[in-house]
């Protein structure tokens, strides 16, 4: 269990001059102010930067606030501390035999989770846990789409936490941070969202980060597949042994890692018994051949054994995978990273994977700092936009926390995003 420090609750009998006090005369900004109708109470947050204070003002004199006030008078009321998964959080305090006032999590304040300690368990401390609403909205759900003879379902294998700065190079956090606030170290989370394509044959393109991951690497990332592929593909109405190609976009950890799996034994194998894996050449060769600037992304057990199994084919550029599916390349992020098109009754959509890895990175010169070819994909998006705007491409975005696909539009020369899923 981590937990870091959220606010302080104050409880307040006079708020104007405790404003005066905190506000005026200390400088804090009150950010905001919220009732809280099922405790009876008003609270009024000031930042003191990673933190808060909590102005708490009773609202009726059968409130908790009023009887604290009423005993104990203004001053310090209780300690927050937040937690990523409240309910893990009470679990494991309970199996110690910590005394809670909630054993379960209530709504509290600004949309979030809460619990309390009781001050007999924490020294005459009151204690609440709290675990934030997501400052991003996360989509998980299944969904599907008809384009021509085709169809095409949007999994996830769950989310996966990465620095905000590197995830957008040289575009200052001031920018980004308003479409994709960063958490406390900075990371943004990002969707892992592998594509289902149904025609003649199934062909699924990436699948996450898999459960391989060792736990201090999956801290690291906020690795977080309480949701993930296998489910995803239940809730599509598959199975492992339904999928016949898996394509690979690229062969970083994040897009195929649920490429191979932990057998009983603790060998790794093909996680698709009954399926051909497909990867570009030049991008196997990289992958097989890495160096100190991207071998931290190809980890080597995500695709050699699919090699060794002898369920590997590599292709070289324009490969049509199935009909109407093809790969296309874009580079930049890799050498030979690729979009893949996929075709059919007139229509196009277009699985971007890291060229445009959330709706968020539309703008040509937004691209990350993981980019090993940055001048590659901003020329790539170049052309790429005023095509995909032109033709109407739909367009999947593999990490994009909050949307699946959505169409590219202009208009005053400003791109946005139509979402369509």
């Amino acid at each position: 269990m981590k937990a870091i420090l959220d606010h302080i609750g104050i409880a307040v009998s006079d708020l104007p001059a405790s404003l005066a006090f905190f506000r005026d005369s200390l400088g804090l900004h009150l950010e905001t102010s919220e009732e809280i109708a099922s405790q009876k109470v008003r609270a009024h947050f000031l930042s003191t930067g990673r933190s808060s204070l909590e102005l708490l003002e009773a609202t009726a004199s059968d409130s908790p606030i009023a009887r604290y006030l009423d005993k104990r008078g203004p001053g310090i009321h209780h300690l927050a501390l937040r937690v990523d998964d409240i309910e893990a959080a009470l679990a494991h305090l309970k199996a110690r035999g910590v005394r809670l006032i909630d054993e379960r999590p209530r709504p509290g304040a600004e949309g979030a989770l809460v619990a309390f300690i009781h001050p007999s368990a924490a020294h005459g401390v009151l204690v609440e846990l709290k675990q934030p609403a997501p400052a991003v909205p996360l989509f998980r759900t299944v969904a599907r789409h008809g384009l021509g003879d085709l169809e095409l379902v949007t999994l996830s294998d769950g989310f996966i936490h990465l620095d905000g700065g590197a995830m957008f190079g040289v575009v200052p956090r001031a920018l980004w941070e308003k479409r994709l606030p960063p958490d406390d170290a900075n990371r943004i989370p990002l969707g892992m969202r592998p594509l289902i394509v149904r025609g003649a044959q199934t062909l699924l393109i990436d699948a996450g980060c898999g459960d391989k991951m060792d736990a201090r690497s999956a801290a690291i990332y906020g690795l977080d597949r309480r949701y993930h592929l296998d489910h995803a593909l239940a809730e599509a109405g598959l199975a492992v042994d339904d999928i016949d190609i898996v394509l690979a976009s690229h062969l970083h950890f994040d897009h195929v890692g649920g490429f191979t799996a932990r057998a009983a034994n603790g060998a790794i194998v093909p996680r698709f018994p009954k399926a051909r894996y497909v990867a570009h050449r030049g991008e196997w060769e990289d992958a097989t051949h890495p160096h100190e600037r991207n071998r931290a992304s190809y980890l080597q057990e995500n695709f050699v054994p699919l090699r060794e199994a002898g369920v590997l084919t590599l292709v070289e550029e324009g490969a049509e995978v199935m009909p109407g599916v093809r790969f296309r390349w874009s580079g930049g992020h890799t050498p030979n990273h690729q979009v893949v098109m996929i075709e059919s009754g007139g229509k196009t959509a277009v699985f971007t994977a890291d060229m445009y890895p959330t709706s968020v990175h539309i703008p040509d010169a937004w691209g990350m700092g993981y980019d090993l070819y940055p001048m590659d994909t901003l020329a790539f998006k170049r052309a790429f936009a005023a095509e995909a705007i032109a033709r109407e491409y739909l367009l999947f975005f593999e990490h994009d926390p909050s949307m699946a696909a959505g169409y590219l539009r202009e208009s005053a020369g400003k791109r946005v995003v139509e979402r369509v899923i």
